[in-house]
């Protein structure tokens, strides 16, 4: 089974929310594997983006969203919040005398991307922030198994070429052994007996 590329979950517009906001990021991340500065960084961003939305005037009773995702091919790192309050936010330089006013000046400094996308129904927005995180990325992992555990998503060497199976079914007549059938994203199928081995490549951390 592949593992989780993504968590979702609603705050409610109250301070106790950026805690556990940081608190459910710390076990997201940590499940991840993702490495401790990052992981710090990582928590850092996501209470600094949800303060922000929670300090926007938005409806009584409306909640904020939160979405941390990876991508394990590109080594990123990603954490939305969307809140239903008008307007955009916009990085401030606020003065030596002032106490807040430095949230986006701080996730403009740490982020690799940071931006903001407003919601085409009706108002609010999502600000979101993507982080490199090098060790997502995971070395293909190459080994020869029997047919029939191939799955869809298996990368399958054949034809001296790495083909990308999207599906798999069996057929069997007149009492013979079964025959797979296994369909790629370029090619012909691919029929083959149940018990032949065939080589195939996966990610370790989404075995």
């Amino acid at each position: 089974m592949a593992a989780q590329n993504e968590v979702t979950f609603r705050l409610t517009r109250s301070r106790r929310s950026v805690p556990r906001a940081r608190a459910l990021a710390h076990a997201v991340l940590g499940e991840w594997g993702i490495d401790q500065d990052v992981l710090d960084t990582a928590e850092l961003l996501l209470s600094e983006l949800v303060t922000n939305a929670l300090r926007a005037h938005a409806p009584s009773g409306r909640q904020v969203g939160v979405r941390i995702a990876r991508s394990t091919e590109e080594g990123l790192l990603m954490m939305e919040v969307s809140d239903e309050a008008p307007g955009r936010p916009e990085v401030r330089t606020p003065g030596d005398d002032e106490t807040g006013g430095r949230g986006l000046l701080l996730v403009e400094a740490l982020a690799h991307r940071w931006g903001v996308e407003e919601h085409e129904a009706g108002t609010g927005k999502t600000v979101w922030a993507e982080l490199k995180a090098p060790d997502l990325v995971a070395e293909p992992v190459e080994r020869e198994i029997a047919a029939a555990m191939v799955r869809p998503d298996h990368l399958l060497r054949v034809w001296g070429e790495w083909r990308t199976v999207v599906g798999t079914c069996s057929e069997q007549r007149n009492g013979d052994d079964p025959t797979l059938v296994l369909s790629l994203d370029e090619g012909p199928p691919l029929r083959v007996r149940a018990t032949e081995p065939l080589t195939v490549r996966h990610h370790e951390k989404d075995s």
